[in-house]
């Protein structure tokens, strides 16, 4: 095929109501996007494995600015379309952005938007949702990312409902994963939605990978690092961050650790994150405390010390400010939305949950993690 070397200028869209065939898959590249990411909906829809019973896409492989595009380790690529070629796709996939605070170009996220106006379902792996997010087709629904980008998406975009504990997230025809491999999850997820589970299963034994993996309480998924911060001295003072927050400590005793004055390492850690280190601590802290709300019966006094709150009145404060819940509201919501297998649920509880808040917890997705000053 011939290469683009242009990718404005896309053509006519087609009219509302025309059909887009969800079998036909674009990936929508973009440079400085991480090549593990951009791999995986080229490797799930772009190769050929009817012998093994896995079903077949056809793909188009997109960029979206001028090529070539430069990627990890130095790598150009060139691709065979441009922007016009989401014209034609029922699917698109946004494999990555490559910043969190560079919006997309104006030219790509007008194509997204008008692909979605016309029927395509658009994906977005782990830093795509902010190119979704920044087309505003996240906006009032849920979503999730790689749970160290999740406040600031979060703060960036308020009218999202953002849940960095998910895998993924399906919201019918806007799809987001969190980082790295749970893109393979949701990639694999579309696979079953669209042919069944024994094809997405198929496909699984062939990328020698689950075919389902759990999600929510069950995974750690914040025990991980970004591939941005893995290899940077702040990655231990990070770990160590997440495995010690049952102990009260602040953001002062953090860059001690890290053997640097508070003004340095504050300034260190919101360039790698987004986010200020006091937030993003407080923001662990919340998700912690959803957890054990979530799985065990400890009052939310005993949820609060065992989570690194100084009283019950900060849990409930900070808890209130990212959730828009009260801790007790949150377990009854949750419980009541997840009963055991020798429950029923509680009905009346369920009640008193907001309207707002009851149609939140029926979406799958647990409220927002909205990131708001602190004091």
């Amino acid at each position: 095929m011939s290469q683009d070397t242009a990718v404005a200028g896309a053509q006519s869209p087609r009219a509302p109501g025309t059909r887009r065939r969800r079998e036909v898959v674009a990936v929508l590249l973009f440079s400085g996007g991480p090549i593990f990411e951009s791999s995986i909906p080229l490797s799930v829809f772009g190769a050929d494995r009817q012998d093994t019973g896995a079903p077949r896409y056809r793909l188009l492989v997109c960029a979206g600015e001028p090529v070539p595009l430069l990627t990890t380790g130095g790598l150009e690529l060139t691709t065979p379309h441009g922007l016009d070629a989401l014209s034609r796709a029922g699917t698109i996939v946004v494999p990555a952005w490559r910043s969190i605070t560079e919006p997309p170009p104006a030219s790509a996220l007008a194509a997204l938007r008008r692909a979605h106006e016309e029927g395509a379902r658009i994906v977005g792996l782990c830093t795509g949702a902010f190119a979704l997010a920044a087309a505003g087709l996240l906006d009032g629904r849920p979503a999730t990312t790689h749970w160290m980008y999740a406040p600031t998406l979060a703060k960036r975009y308020p009218s999202v409902h953002v849940d960095p504990r998910e895998l993924f997230v399906d919201d019918g025809d806007i799809l987001t994963s969190a980082g790295t491999a749970a893109g393979i999850d949701l990639c694999l997820h579309i696979v079953r939605t669209d042919h069944g589970p024994e094809a997405a299963a198929a496909l699984a034994r062939r990328l020698v990978v689950p075919s389902r993996r759990g999600s929510g309480a069950d995974r750690h998924v914040d025990r991980s690092l970004p591939e941005e911060i893995g290899g940077d001295p702040l990655a231990e003072v990070v770990a160590w961050a997440l495995e010690h927050l049952h102990e009260q400590f602040d953001v002062e005793a953090l860059a001690t650790r890290a053997y640097m004055s508070r003004r340095t390492f504050d300034r260190r850690f919101r360039s790698l994150t987004g986010s200020a280190p006091l937030q993003w601590l407080i923001t662990q802290r919340v998700l912690a405390a959803q957890r054990l709300l979530e799985t065990s019966d400890f009052s939310v006094d005993e949820v609060a010390g065992r989570c690194g709150f100084r009283s019950p009145v900060a849990l409930r404060g900070h808890f209130r400010r990212q959730l828009g819940y009260s801790p007790a509201a949150y377990r009854a919501a949750y419980r009541t939305r997840h009963p055991q297998p020798d429950e029923k649920p509680e009905t009346d509880t369920y009640a008193a949950v907001q309207p707002a808040q009851r149609d939140q917890v029926a979406r799958r997705t647990i409220p927002s993690q909205r990131e708001r000053p602190v004091g």
